[in-house]
């Protein structure tokens, strides 16, 4: 075999078998194989597709390309959740503290921002200290003593994914299917969890630009976990706007930190209870219960402050650093560099999340290539969205930066304009947006 053959054969439209597969990703992993000749594999199979046995071969083979580790000897189910990428999405720091408040393991494996979406590995290392490089024979320590973890990839673990995933970002070849299908499972297969949730965005600021392509990525990473035997649930969320009001690192620190405080913006709130109410339902204590039950669960765990506790756990675990108040110590402060505002009176109609997300990575919150250093602070604050009313003079959103460092004016009237495409106002009222647009189960 030679990589030339397969990508050729992928080029003109061919299945590859098995050891084909395992040839290539032996060779990423063992770094026999050139940035160019995998670039140009990327993309053929971003042109030509994968076959489910195909998709599933890369899958389990990118698990296996380094350790796999065995969580069997905890008790209770291992749940994992993952997200397909979206602008604004703190998901994940509000999250897995509530699952982990009912006593259930929560391990969680993440990656870096991925072009124009953030990425929670990094959303995490803006708390002074925080450490997401967790060898996989501490998992089993943490767990047990904390009941969740969250890590990013090591080298031993899925080190192929781990490659290819920095390779798609700056290679174009980012929203493929199996490409997105395989990276996810394979995180998951390796990191030892017994079942899977996965939140499916779709729309304008999603790899998956609408419903039909969500459905046909969620199926085919339930068929993929059928085969490795761990059961999968999407949820298929919107992300035509902006999840929330923040976009950018510290700034969607801040705003999880909010909602697991009560006070958070609905539509946060609303995805991830629904998240939350699929992780909890894999288990066998809460899998009969109906959906109002276990939100409810959920909202006294933000009440009652048990949701909370078990952030500052997480923290604290992977060497973070709290005030005395339990808020994180954070790498930085937001600076605002500039509020925009209305110039007429109307209704939201586009707060276009694809713009957004643009405009961030251009104030420094996202990555442009995989060398970038992200600035932690740099983001943007929307203060209306989509179906709200505003009125000439009121601020819509406005622009950060880290207050140590400095942004170019040129980037700075760059993310300006995407701001301005992204934002339109209407004379008549909008409806807001449907947040949840179904669930797809095993």
């Amino acid at each position: 075999m030679n990589m030339l053959e397969l990508i050729e054969k992928k080029r003109d439209g061919g299945a590859l078998t098995r050891e084909e597969i395992e040839f290539f990703v032996s060779g990423v992993t063992g770094k026999t194989i050139p940035d160019y000749q995998i670039s140009a594999f990327l993309m053929a199979v971003l042109w030509r597709g994968m076959s489910d046995e195909e998709t599933t071969d890369l899958t389990l083979s990118m698990a296996h390309s380094g350790d796999v580790c065995d969580l069997s000897s905890i008790p209770g189910m291992k749940v994992d959740k993952h997200s397909t990428g979206g602008v604004g999405d703190k998901v994940t720091p509000i999250l897995l503290p509530i699952v982990s408040s009912f006593g259930i393991p929560c391990v969680k494996l993440s990656g870096r921002g991925l072009g124009f979406t953030g990425g929670t590995i990094d959303k995490f290392e803006s708390i002074e200290g925080f450490s997401t490089t967790v060898e996989p024979g501490s998992f089993k320590e943490k767990i047990e003593k904390y009941g969740l973890l969250l890590g990013g990839q090591t080298e031993g673990l899925a080190p192929c994914d781990k490659y290819l995933y920095a390779l798609r970002d700056v290679t174009g070849t980012v929203p493929s299917i199996p490409l997105i299908a395989s990276s996810i499972m394979s995180k998951k297969i390796a990191g030892g969890a017994d079942a899977i949730v996965l939140d499916v965005t779709c729309g304008s600021g999603a790899f998956m630009k609408d419903r039909t392509q969500a459905e046909a990525l969620s199926r085919q990473m339930i068929s993929i976990g059928k085969l490795a035997n761990r059961p999968v649930s999407c949820v298929l969320t919107s992300m035509e706007q902006p999840l929330g009001r923040n976009v950018g690192n510290i700034l969607e620190m801040q705003e999880a930190l909010d909602t697991l405080r009560g006070h958070g913006q609905k539509d946060v709130e609303t995805v991830v209870l629904a998240l939350a109410c699929e992780m909890l339902r894999m288990t066998p204590e809460y899998k009969d219960h109906s959906d109002a039950e276990l939100q409810a669960l959920c909202k006294e765990k933000i009440t009652s402050g048990a949701a909370f506790a078990k952030f500052e756990d997480l923290v604290l675990s992977q060497g973070g650093k709290l005030d005395s108040s339990g808020s994180p110590i954070f790498v930085d402060e937001p600076f605002e560099v500039m509020t925009v505002f209305a110039d007429r009176d109307g209704y939201v109609s586009s707060c276009d999340a694809l713009m957004v997300g643009e405009a961030s990575c251009l104030l420094g919150a996202g990555r442009m290539e995989k060398t970038d250093v992200i600035d932690m602070g740099a983001g943007i604050r929307l203060q209306k969205k989509i179906g709200e009313k505003v009125t000439r003079g009121e601020p819509l959103y406005s622009l950060y930066t880290g207050s140590q460092n400095t942004v170019g004016d040129e980037r700075i009237d760059e993310a300006l304009a995407k701001m301005q495409q992204a934002y339109r106002i209407s004379e008549t009222p909008c409806e807001a947006l449907q947040e949840i647009l179904g669930v797809i189960r095993d």
